[in-house]
């Protein structure tokens, strides 16, 4: 199901293609997330424009609206959602937990309220693959506890070993193996030793891919590349990795540097409605006055639809002024920037170029480190 297809010859990057049921991703890919069955404001149509290979849809809020089994009679997520290629859900863990007042945590699950009505539920590792396999989609994860930083020794590492104690309980679950693939999640917090742990117990289930969570939840940029570059060490080669919750470019440029094949993340879409968009020379926040009568495109270096179309000026007047129309066009932008990026970084590596072409974005992008 994942090919490598090239390696750089001087970090661990590399390109491959990973098969689904519903189409072929080339990576390293990032995927636009769609966390209540749409990528907000963009359609269907527009995401495959930008060449979107896949998305993301979340198994915590689509069970509470519409409800899993909805969908399901429905045809699966694809149909409801009109989106015929691959489809990556997560298992709701991260939601649940984020709810810190309102769950209780026990071996066999997490009782929790929703945040919606206050309703009780009870999310077992069984049930998050209950409702992954009645939405359908094509990469399903593993049941996890997310951590949080900081957090003690004795916390996290309780935490990790649950987490792979409710990972052997979702693939005895999963019988969908056929179309939808389990993929288990690597947890350690900042402990070396608990990742290596992790991981190599996380292999050891044999699973079609392996991701990495509890990164990127507030430590310091130093730290999460140390943790990153330290876990990716004990995942197989020839097995997809997954980063999880990354997605600015610098991010994504250590994490392809490290070997991973997969990131997604909902900041570009979240900045833009909040009117930052993502260009060459670094971020842009359309709001300031200063475009106030810049009748120049977004970013003079992108041929995507918005900046050959719209100057500054009407951008930041829409976003102003709370017009939808504003908010489309900069989640557009932003997300053709990144998969433009990914493109050029898939083309840096098949030409063995990928650190010169990492160097030059940063310095054109106006990042002032270099992390060695």
């Amino acid at each position: 199901m994942f090919t490598i297809e090239k390696r750089s010859s001087e970090v661990s990057a590399r390109t491959g293609r990973l098969k689904t049921f519903h189409g072929e991703i080339k990576t390293p890919v990032f995927m636009p997330v769609g966390t209540r069955a749409t990528v907000k404001t963009m359609t269907p149509e527009e995401l495959l424009d930008i060449d979107t290979q896949i998305i993301l849809g979340n198994t915590y809020h689509l069970y509470l609206k519409p409800g899993d089994k909805l969908i399901k009679k429905a045809g699966g997520l694809h149909k409801f959602m009109h989106w015929d290629g691959p489809i990556l859900t997560d298992s709701g863990g991260f939601q649940v937990f984020s709810l810190t007042d309102m769950r209780k945590i026990t071996e066999d699950g997490v009782e929790f309220r929703s945040h919606i009505d206050g309703s009780k539920h009870f999310f077992t590792p069984e049930k998050s693959i209950e409702i992954q396999n009645n939405l359908g989609s094509d990469i399903i994860m593993a049941f996890d506890e997310c951590a949080p930083y900081p957090a003690s020794r004795e916390y996290i590492e309780n935490s990790m070993k649950r987490t792979l104690r409710w990972l052997k309980r979702c693939k005895d679950y999963h019988q969908n193996t056929k179309e939808q693939m389990l993929f288990g999640i690597v947890q350690g917090g900042m402990y070396k030793d608990l990742r290596e742990y992790s991981a190599k117990a996380t292999v050891d289930m044999d699973l079609p891919g392996y991701a990495i969570g509890g990164l990127s939840v507030g430590e310091p940029r130093e730290m999460m590349i140390e943790q990153l570059s330290h876990t990716t060490k004990f995942l197989p080669e020839d097995k997809p990795r997954y980063l999880m919750g990354v997605g600015t470019p610098d991010y994504l440029f250590e994490a392809v540097e490290n070997g991973v094949d997969m990131a997604d993340c909902v900041l570009p879409t979240r900045i833009a409605r909040n009117g930052t968009a993502f260009i060459s020379t670094g971020r842009l926040n359309v709001k300031n006055a200063s475009h106030k009568e810049d009748f120049s495109p977004l970013d003079s270096e992108c041929d995507c639809y918005v900046c050959k179309n719209y100057t500054r000026s009407y951008l930041r007047h829409l976003i102003n002024v709370n017009e939808i129309l504003g908010a489309r066009l900069l989640t557009y932008h932003n997300l053709y920037f990144l998969i433009q990026m990914m493109k050029e970084i898939r083309l840096s590596i098949e030409e063995d170029r990928f650190l010169e072409y990492k160097d030059d974005f940063y310095k054109k992008f106006g990042y002032t480190y270099h992390y060695e």
